[in-house]
């Protein structure tokens, strides 16, 4: 891994005029529509506690979230206290707010100031949230050049990156990628559960093609539970990335050469 240029979000706390904080260990919460995971890392993304991991509630409104994620990490802090938090979100993140999250709820959902309720909860100011396709990339990524992610789990997550900075807010998911489905419908879990492996499989290799035709990427990474599940040949511009990426790029969100605020 080779990061670039990392991207930070506006902190709850006050930082220099950059935004970037001193380099220290950081609690990141990876948020997925069927699980909640949690490890903290060094700055240079290193895992410095096990990961752990609970079922995500369903429903699951903003309370409920919060204190089933207080559940998870509490006993982390107790070993190894830190003093600022990355959350990796599945659904559109403006301004450390949720906008929507279709994998976990409804209207409840909408303008949530998620990053402060947590970071309330757990007695630590300074915490930064963005879309979790947007975290697992700065993991993921090399730097160099258009990058794009792909993320395969409850639904289908995107992100875009240029020379190793995110441009934000692409979420994909909703949007057409057939006649009848959006790119959720169409390669999301529920729709591998339907389709079938086989069948599902094709469908990626078709997105991927599509996705190619669209931004032109010089690299396409494909992460999520899913990406374990793909069987065909991937071109040569185009890798899986473990799953534990997304832990890792909370680390990152923290970057003293974070750009500009994504708002």
């Amino acid at each position: 891994m080779k990061p670039g240029k990392k991207p930070s979000t506006k902190p709850h706390d006050a930082a220099d005029s950059t935004g970037a904080r001193d380099a220290g260990p950081t609690l990141s919460i990876d948020i997925g529509g069927s699980g909640l995971k949690a490890a903290i890392v060094d700055a240079d993304a290193t895992l410095r506690s096990k990961r752990v991991r609970v079922a995500t509630p369903h429903p699951c409104p903003p309370d409920l979230l919060v204190e089933t994620l207080h559940g998870l990490v509490a006993p982390l802090l107790a070993r190894d206290p830190v003093a600022q938090v990355s959350i990796g979100f599945p659904g559109f993140v403006r301004d450390n707010h949720v906008l929507t999250a279709p994998h976990l709820g409804g209207p409840e959902w909408r303008d949530v100031p998620l990053a402060a309720r947590l970071g309330e909860r757990l007695g630590i100011a300074a915490v930064r949230m963005i879309n979790d396709a947007e975290m697992q990339g700065l993991a993921a990524i090399e730097g160099r050049g258009l990058e794009f992610v792909l993320t395969l789990g409850t639904g289908a997550g995107t992100a875009l990156f240029r020379d190793g900075e995110l441009m934000p807010h692409l979420e994909l998911a909703h949007h057409r990628v057939s006649k009848k489905h959006a790119y959720d419908e169409y390669i999301g879990d529920a729709a591998r559960r339907k389709a079938g492996n086989a069948r599902w499989n094709h469908r990626v290799e078709k997105v991927i093609g599509i996705l190619e035709s669209l931004v032109h990427f010089d690299k396409l990474w494909i992460g999520g539970g899913n990406a374990a599940r793909l069987k065909f040949g991937l071109p040569a511009n185009v890798a899986t990335v473990p799953n534990d990426r997304g832990i890792e790029g909370g680390a990152l969100l923290w970057h003293p050469r974070s750009m500009r605020e994504t708002r």
